[in-house]
């Protein structure tokens, strides 16, 4: 079985929360599965880096861990090509805190025989996502003054990646 798609988690809603008032232990998540984010920079962060470009969400939206991965993978590999391994720094600035769970419904014959439905519902663990708020910086891309078209196509290579329109900041260290 593989991900949902990301329409499933995209809306920011309340937090998927359990609290049990007769049994505490079960307000507890249980096996947080593992991050998929294996580093949250890139590159080789130098003081002559004095550009910095935002990657900024336009909505408020979750951004599930493989997303984060995808665009992080995306931005560096886009500079890396251009400016090479030491000419940029890229770090990922939101962190997949919340648990994202699904109650799987099954299909077919035999399903109700085994399938207790909607009781104790809560669904088990399947990843993380990051809740980023409007107008929230998802990632820092930084390069020498005179790359900034080169970043700024890095950065747009990496907002297909993320399930919300983005818009691209600017400023000068």
């Amino acid at each position: 079985m593989g991900l949902r798609p990301a329409k499933c988690y995209r809306r920011l809603e309340r937090p998927n929360t359990r609290i049990s008032i007769s049994k505490p232990k079960k307000s507890y998540v249980k096996g947080v599965p593992p991050g998929k984010i294996h580093r949250f920079n890139a590159g080789i962060d130098k003081p002559e880096f004095t550009l910095k470009m935002f990657l900024v969400a336009k909505n408020p939206v979750q951004i599930r861990n493989n997303a984060l991965e995808a665009a992080r993978i995306a931005v560096s590999k886009a500079l890396a090509k251009t400016l090479g391994e030491e000419g940029f720094f890229v770090r990922i600035l939101v962190y997949p805190h919340h648990v994202l769970r699904e109650n799987p419904l099954a299909t077919g014959a035999g399903a109700d025989r085994f399938q207790t439905g909607m009781r104790q519902s809560f669904g088990r663990p399947i990843g993380t996502a990051a809740r980023v708020m409007e107008n929230q910086r998802i990632i820092e891309a930084r390069v020498v003054p005179g790359n900034e078209a080169l970043c700024r196509k890095a950065l747009k290579i990496a907002a297909s990646k993320v399930p919300t329109p983005c818009r691209i900041e600017e400023s000068r260290v």
